[in-house]
């Protein structure tokens, strides 16, 4: 309601007759929700002055260019009929209309702040004539439009367009000359100015799929509990078994040799290969489940309405620069804990924990905004706002990483990880180990259950952020996020606990690839949406798809990896010190 309340106090009064600007922000095959381009790169009637209007970094990154259209429509006056031009259209024209008819194009345009949808004409199958039973394809371009306004006191609440189908140009026909022409109807609405985006939200999903979204997400929330209840209650008796034995053993007076997770106490706090990726690793996994976190918060208090376009990109670019100091922090202090203050290769433990996700980032912007480019989309980022997001990070997010680098290792001096148990010189040599206990069976496990707990709500978020429905139902992602990271932390310290019980002290590393193979999971899904649901299609709407995809999946496998690692390290330390050892 905040959001909604700030639209309200900003928003644009008119008096009967005032001009009302209509904007056409872009085209593009409805199928591919990235590869847009300008509305005027189809032969439209094009105004003699091309004025663009003035956008946020948000727009911006969405792939908003509003332009200033030749229509003429005034506040509360009706219009008939009103021809916007004529023209003759060339052969490379009509070749232009039949590609963008053929690749269902839409296009849409903004009228105080209200987008407008609408389709650029359609394909009709009629006889040959000449050829018995035989039908051609014939591309119908709209040339009229009508728009049906609505308002209520010196407010627009409501802009709807519709192309008459009585005025179809049959390009097949050999037509060349071709009117443009527009009509105008204003209606009286009783709908309060400050609720007019309330139908944008209430279409997004239908009423039907409202009930199926709420019981999938109930289905799914039983399912986790049950999951998590019965996993508690089998690794509490098992560890309530684990530690009477051990206990029973330690009061006999003959030496019983240990056997299972007690045997590797001195060897469990091993330091694992590449402390300082890995340290890295944990500290951008925490700045990233903050970013997620933060991100839900404004969700959920209403602030990524549907009408503030963009607000979203804006938060998250923020929001990640904000949170560098919590990646410095985390990466910094567990490393100078694990390893020692002493020396400067803490310092290389900051630099990898500023470049592990925004490196990755970089390379695969400047490949998709390249092929933006090549394609002459409106979704290449302009050169100024890529200089405003570089500013950003090297002004913000670099020295906030630095800081926060310099605070964890402050405090960490004098401290080490408080490991109940001595490690041992020479690390144990780990016994045979069956291939289904094995890493890759058990990152597999690790990244199945909690997956096909978010599967459903999954689905959901690509329709929104892949295809052209509205996502609204921000309560139910934050249920969703929140089983998420308890079943991710409840199977990797279920798995971490079976690793050790068949002394394989190498649980670090493993760890995090337990909790963060979930974005495996997540990347394959993008295949069978792609190829079964999306009917995306195109270079550059699938290198974008699988392109950004890809990074998304990397960075919930950061986070997530971050989560298990730190569940098991809480578990691991649990336990050794409940126990006596050497």
């Amino acid at each position: 309601m905040a959001g909604l309340l700030l639209l309200f106090s900003a928003a644009s009064a008119y008096q009967k007759g005032d001009p009302v600007t209509l904007y056409a922000n872009k085209v593009g095959p409805f199928a591919n929700p990235n590869e847009v381009y300008a509305f005027y790169s189809l032969p439209y009637c094009m105004p003699d002055e091309i004025v663009m209007k003035r956008e946020d970094l948000g727009p911006l990154l969405k792939g908003d260019r509003p332009t200033k259209t030749k229509y003429d429509i005034l506040f509360q006056s009706d219009v008939g009929w009103r021809s916007l031009c004529k023209k003759k259209l060339t052969t490379a024209e009509v070749k232009l209309f039949e590609g963008a008819i053929r690749d269902d194009y839409y296009f849409e345009m903004m009228l105080d702040e209200l987008p407008i949808w609408g389709y650029v004409g359609e394909i009709e199958t009629k006889p040959a004539g000449d050829t018995h039973g035989a039908e051609t394809a014939h591309h119908l371009l709209f040339t009229h439009l009508d728009f049906s306004i609505a308002f209520n006191g010196p407010h627009i609440i409501e802009v709807n367009v519709s192309a008459d189908p009585l005025k179809r140009i049959d390009l097949d026909s050999g037509t060349r000359d071709v009117e443009f022409s527009y009509s105008v109807r204003w209606l009286k609405s009783s709908v309060p100015h400050e609720e007019r985006m309330n139908r944008y939200s209430q279409y997004s999903f239908l009423p039907q799929s409202f009930e199926i979204h709420w019981l999938s997400i109930i289905n799914s929330f039983v399912l986790v509990l049950l999951l998590t209840g019965f996993l508690s209650i089998i690794l509490m008796r098992v560890l309530k078994n684990d530690f009477t034995r051990y206990a029973s053993a330690d009061d006999d007076d003959d030496d019983e040799e240990e056997t299972g997770w007690k045997l590797l106490h001195g060897d469990v706090f091993r330091l694992p290969p590449l402390l300082s990726v890995f340290c890295a690793y944990v500290g951008t996994g925490a700045q990233l489940f903050s970013l997620i976190v933060f991100l839900l918060i404004l969700a959920v208090m209403n602030t990524f309405y549907p009408g503030n376009r963009g607000a979203m990109y804006t938060a998250a670019i923020v929001l990640y620069a904000l949170t560098a100091g919590t990646a410095g922090f985390v990466s910094a202090h567990l490393y100078c804990r694990l390893k020692g203050t002493e020396g400067g290769q803490w310092a290389w433990n900051l630099v990898l924990s500023g470049t592990l996700f925004p490196a990755p980032l970089f390379l695969m912007f400047c490949f998709l905004n390249t092929v933006a480019i090549a394609y002459n989309s409106q979704t290449a980022l302009p050169f100024g706002t890529i200089v405003v997001i570089i500013c950003i990070w090297a002004l913000v997010t670099l020295p906030l990483t630095v800081m926060g680098g310099i605070i964890g290792r402050n405090l960490a001096k004098g401290k080490d990880l408080c490991a109940p148990c001595r490690t041992n010189k020479i690390p144990r040599e780990i016994p045979p180990i069956p291939w289904y206990r094995q890493g890759p069976c058990q990152v597999f496990m690790a990244g199945f259950l909690p997956f096909s707990a978010i599967y459903i709500e999954l689905h959901y978020i690509f329709a929104s952020v892949w295809g052209h429905k509205l996502y609204t139902l921000y309560g139910i992602l934050f249920i969703a996020f929140g089983m998420l990271i308890i079943v991710t932390s409840f199977i990797t310290v279920a798995l971490t606990y079976f690793q050790l019980a068949i002394e394989d002290h190498r649980w670090w590393w493993r760890s995090l690839f337990s909790g963060g193979s979930t974005g495996f999971f997540v990347y394959a899904y993008c295949f069978f949406y792609y190829f079964e649901r999306s009917g995306m299609f195109g270079f550059m709407q699938t290198s974008f798809f699988f392109g950004y995809m890809l990074l998304a999946a990397y960075a919930a496998f950061i986070m997530l990896g971050t989560v298990g690692f730190v569940s098991s390290l809480c578990f691991v330390l649990k336990i050794y010190r409940a126990i006596k050892s050497d």
